[in-house]
C-alpha cells in the first residue's frame, strides 16, 4: 500500500481522497486501513487527502488485533495460523486496522486502549457454551480495537469511542461470529456505565462499524437496538440523498444503509455508525454515497454528522 501511494497508482487511495474532499470531515475515522509501526503508511494517506481536501495534523493509529498471532487454533478446524486463529481476522500483524485523522490534537497520552480485554471477562459475555479453556485464557474481545481517544478542543476536550465488530457471518451453529459481535457492541453500554473505570458524561462520539443492521441481514439485534436506544446516545439516523428502492426483503429504510454488498446477499445494509453523547447538537446529517468513479472507495460509505460543540 505505501508503495502504491508513493507511485500515486492506488486507485483507491485517489477514490477515497475524493470521498474525503466532498465531506471534508474536521475529524475522520478509518477503518480497514493496514497499521504499520510509525503509521508511515497513514501519514502517506494522510498527504494525499491534503492534496485535493483537508489537512489532518494529527493522526492516531494502534497495533490492531486483526492478523495478530495466537499459536491457537482458534476455530477448531484442526490447523494452525490460519486467519481465522488471529485475535482477529487476518492474514497479517496489522492487516485492517483502525485510525483516526483530525484538525484537532489528539491526546495521545489520555487514550484509553480496551483491545487487549479479554472476552470471556465482560460481564454477561455470550461465548460458546464449548469454547476450549486454553483459547478461553487468550481470546480478546475486540476483533480490531475498542479505543477512547480524547481530542483537545478549546472549550475542552471531545472523545471519539471507536471499534470495528466482526461480521455475525462465517461460522457454524455455534454462532461464534454472532456471539462475539454481539458483545463487541455490548461491550461500550458497559463502559458508560463505569465498568471499566470513569467514563465520561458527555462530550463524545461513538464512532465505528458495529457491522450489524437492526433490521436486516444475520446478527443478534439485540445489542444494536440496546444501543440505539441507550439514553445517553443520540441516534441522527444519517440518510443518503435520492430515492432508493432495494426491492422485496429489505426490512428497513434503504436511505439509512451504509454499506453496498452485492444483492441479494447480503445486499445493501446498516452497518456503521456515528452516535453523539445526547448533549452535543445536531446540525446536519448524511450518508455520501459516491458517483460510479469513486465507487472503488469502498463497499463502505461515509456517515458523517454536524456537530456543534459549546
Amino acid at each position: 500500500m505505501l508503495r502504491d501511494l508513493l507511485k500515486g497508482e492506488d486507485e483507491q487511495a485517489h477514490a477515497v481522497a475524493r470521498v474525503v474532499a466532498t465531506v471534508a470531515p474536521d475529524v475522520l475515522v478509518l477503518q480497514g486501513v493496514d497499521y504499520d509501526h510509525g503509521l508511515v503508511t497513514l501519514s502517506a494517506l494522510r498527504d494525499l487527502l491534503a492534496q485535493s481536501g483537508p489537512e489532518y495534523p494529527h493522526i492516531f493509529a494502534l497495533r490492531p488485533n486483526s492478523g495478530m498471532a495466537t499459536g491457537l487454533d482458534l476455530d477448531g478446524d484442526g490447523r494452525l495460523g490460519e486467519p481465522e486463529d488471529a485475535q482477529g481476522h487476518g492474514w497479517f500483524a496489522g492487516e485492517e486496522g483502525m485510525a483516526i485523522l483530525s484538525r484537532f490534537p489528539i491526546e495521545t497520552g489520555k487514550v484509553q486502549d480496551f483491545s487487549t480485554f479479554l472476552w470471556a471477562d465482560l460481564p454477561g459475555a455470550i461465548p460458546p457454551e464449548d469454547m476450549a479453556d486454553d483459547v478461553r485464557a487468550v481470546q480478546r474481545l475486540s476483533s480490531v480495537g475498542h479505543w477512547v481517544v480524547p481530542l483537545r478542543l478549546e472549550s475542552g476536550p471531545l472523545y471519539v469511542l471507536t471499534f470495528h465488530a466482526t461480521p455475525p457471518v462465517f461460522d457454524g451453529p455455534e454462532d461464534r461470529n454472532g456471539r462475539r459481535n454481539h458483545d463487541e457492541i455490548t461491550f461500550w453500554r458497559h463502559y458508560l456505565d463505569g465498568v471499566f473505570g470513569p467514563a465520561p458524561k458527555g462530550r463524545f462520539v461513538l464512532a465505528g462499524d458495529a457491522n450489524l443492521d437492526p433490521e436486516d441481514g444475520e446478527g443478534r439485534k439485540a445489542a444494536i437496538l440496546g444501543l440505539l436506544s441507550d439514553p445517553r446516545l443520540r441516534d441522527p439516523a444519517p440518510k443518503r440523498d435520492g430515492a432508493v428502492d432495494e426491492g422485496d426483503g429489505h426490512k428497513g429504510d434503504p436511505a439509512l444503509d451504509t454499506a453496498a454488498w452485492p444483492r441479494p446477499e447480503p445486499g445493501h445494509m446498516r452497518v456503521s455508525y456515528v452516535l453523539p453523547s445526547v448533549d452535543l447538537g445536531v446540525v446536519d446529517t448524511g450518508v455520501h454515497w459516491p458517483s460510479e468513479a469513486d465507487a472503488p472507495a469502498s463497499r463502505h460509505r461515509m456517515v458523517w454528522v454536524d456537530l456543534v460543540i459549546d
